[in-house]
């Protein structure tokens, strides 16, 4: 089945993203890479293969993405997923007294664009196309996966906005279903915890050892991209999940 899906992954020149577009890619589907112009995109392009390709937007820009799907349109006929990876993450108190220094309000504005605005005018350009496939056996004909994160349920010191962020892409997942539900698409949104990206390389090894001996029941290790693109392919395969966020965190007990 996944041979003949046409996948579009943003964000997936790094971290979860790229990490779905291997798997994918590899399984023998079409991948378009969708990421800045900044990114690695054509690097990563080149080292996987013939069957994925990049196309450089902003996820912020209607008209980026509206040319993205035009693209994606004349070149394959069709677009079978959407995996929304892209996104940023800051940490900051918000007041310290000592220094009389607060959250800059353009981290909060950046962080709630790119990951909430972003994952939303992706998924309004593209879920009409989504719309045009045939339809299976249970009327569907697309599936859409977004990425929140365990601050969704779990934010703690300095995550008010990473827990804004990962809060408000958990929370449009049931109406988003709701919405694109006679339309014959799923929405389900996955809420990982801690996973071996550039986006966690600050962690060093003695500190991962702890969070996992502190925090996580089993296994006792951050995850890897290639677990969250094989959540992402069990959810594209398995058609009675939707409208929910499913938790990729081998237990998390206590979110630091």
């Amino acid at each position: 089945m996944l041979k003949t899906l046409v996948t579009l992954v943003t964000g997936g020149a790094s971290g979860l993203g790229r990490g779905t577009v291997n798997r994918f890619a590899k399984k023998g589907g079409q991948v378009i890479i969708c990421d800045l112009p900044t990114s690695k995109g054509e690097e990563v392009t080149k080292e996987i293969g013939e069957n994925v390709q990049f196309i450089p937007a902003d996820v912020t820009s209607e008209k980026d993405i509206q040319n993205l799907v035009d693209e994606i349109t004349k070149k394959y006929g069709k677009l079978n997923l959407v995996v929304n990876c892209a996104g940023i993450y800051k940490t900051n108190i918000l007041y310290n007294s000592s220094s009389a220094r607060t959250t800059p309000l353009n981290d909060f504005k950046d962080v709630l664009m790119t990951n909430v605005v972003g994952t939303f005018n992706v998924i309004r350009l593209t879920a009409g196309l989504l719309s045009k496939n045939e339809p299976d056996g249970d009327g569907l004909r697309g599936v859409i996966v977004n990425t929140s994160g365990m601050n969704a349920f779990k934010g703690t010191l300095g995550q008010t906005t990473n827990s804004a962020a990962c809060g408000a892409i958990h929370s449009m997942t049931k109406p988003l279903a709701s919405d694109l539900g006679g339309e014959g698409i799923r929405v389900v949104t996955i809420a990982p915890s801690f996973i071996k990206t550039p986006m966690n390389e600050h962690f060093s090894e003695a500190l991962q050892h702890t969070i996992c001996s502190d925090s996580i029941s089993a296994p006792n290790r951050f995850g890897d991209a290639d677990e969250f693109a094989h959540l992402v392919q069990t959810i594209v395969s398995n058609p009675y999940i939707n409208g929910t966020t499913v938790e990729l965190s081998a237990g998390l007990q206590v979110y630091l």
